[in-house]
């Protein structure tokens, strides 16, 4: 069996978009956040990462999981499954791209050809509860 590859994540709705992000050299979008260092909690990977991609301060007491999806990871040669584990947390400060973030994007459910496989369980999931459009 491939690797797992285990991901947290920040859902962000507003307007009834959610906030994805696209690194430098990729084509789709991903949900932000990314992979635990060792040790780390689920609340301890989503303030790093998402400081780290997007310049905000998460709220780690506020942080409620909201889903967690698995399917095939983007772009791998291999058959590696990626399970992204998403929050939803307050926030401080105004959401930007970092220096590895190339843009980010408001998605709602009819863009999913935009996102990775596992995100766009993450738009139906939004889409099947009413958040996104």
């Amino acid at each position: 069996m491939a690797e797992l590859i285990d991901k947290i994540a920040w859902i962000h709705v507003v307007d009834r978009r959610l906030l994805v992000a696209r690194s430098a050299g990729r084509e789709l979008f991903y949900v932000p956040g990314g992979k635990r260092e060792a040790g780390e909690s689920d609340a301890e990977t989503l303030v790093r990462e998402i400081g780290e991609e997007l310049g905000v301060r998460i709220d780690p007491a506020s942080a409620v999981h909201r889903l967690t999806v698995e399917a095939p990871a983007d772009a791998r040669p291999d058959s590696r499954v990626v399970r992204l584990t998403c929050y939803t947390a307050d926030h401080a400060g105004d959401v930007a791209p970092s220096r590895e973030i190339e843009e980010i994007a408001w998605l709602g459910s009819a863009d999913a050809d935009r996102v990775s496989p596992a995100n766009r369980l993450v738009l139906e999931h939004l889409r099947e509860a009413d958040l996104v459009d």
